[in-house]
């Protein structure tokens, strides 16, 4: 009789051994990258469903997580919208896993436009089409330089050095007013997690940046997004080694 059991025992371990073997003969450890459009994701969560296994994207996109057939791995970030992928037999077998993810989009402020909106110099044969535009601290500035002797004269009172910074400040304020437009309060603490009391500085750390200056000037709205969370990133480490 306890011969019989034993077999009994054994036969039952063999058998669990052979499920779990099966299992694992099915995993395998994948290579992904995440990028959105064209550029890579660094600081994306990962999460296998399955396995409740978890990991992030280094600073090139690039992940690795052990998987099997009908997984499903979920992607989230703070700027992306969060998405789900479904491993399949083909991924277990490529070399590299391509996840694409989108912007979140955000509600922009309501704009009224004039009716008469479109009724510019240009459109009235005033100025010709696309004249540069000067602001006003430009114009002063080319006033001061347009004849030699303004140049000159100007040069030697230090009136154009003091023209040229008042132009660079009107510019940083332009900037702050577009990213007023784009970015309301709510953004800066909730989704970005700027203190409400660093949410200026903030704006001066992302306006002295090349990239982000150029993407606020060319209007492009996706990239702005982008640029702006990992320079939030890179401001919420500086004032933590600050305090």
């Amino acid at each position: 009789m306890p011969l019989k059991i034993n077999n009994t025992f054994l036969v039952l371990l063999l058998f669990i051994f052979q499920i779990s073997f099966g299992q694992n003969a099915n995993t395998k450890e994948i290579l992904g990258q995440v990028s959105e459009e064209s550029s890579s994701v660094e600081k994306v969560n990962i999460i296998n469903n399955t396995t409740q296994v978890t990991t992030v994207s280094d600073v090139d996109g690039m992940f690795s997580m052990k998987v099997k057939e009908g997984d499903v791995l979920v992607f989230s970030a703070v700027n992306l919208e969060p998405l789900r992928y479904r491993i399949t037999a083909e991924d277990l077998t490529s070399n590299l896993l391509r996840i694409k993810m989108k912007v979140k989009e955000i509600e922009l402020k309501e704009v009224i436009v004039n009716e008469n909106a479109n009724i510019t110099a240009e459109n009235l044969g005033i100025i010709p089409q696309g004249q540069k535009k000067y602001t006003p601290a430009e114009r002063k500035i080319y006033t001061a330089t347009s004849t030699s002797v303004d140049k000159l004269l100007n040069g030697i009172s230090g009136r154009t050095a003091m023209l040229k910074k008042e132009a660079k400040v009107e510019k940083k304020e332009m900037l702050f007013r577009k990213m007023e437009y784009l970015f309301d309060e709510a953004y800066y603490t909730e989704r970005l997690k700027i203190p409400l009391e660093d949410i200026k500085g903030f704006q001066l750390y992302c306006v002295d940046n090349p990239e982000f200056a150029v993407s606020l000037n060319t209007k492009n709205k996706t990239m702005s997004m982008f640029l702006i969370t990992g320079l939030a990133q890179e401001y919420l480490t500086i004032i933590e080694h600050e305090r």
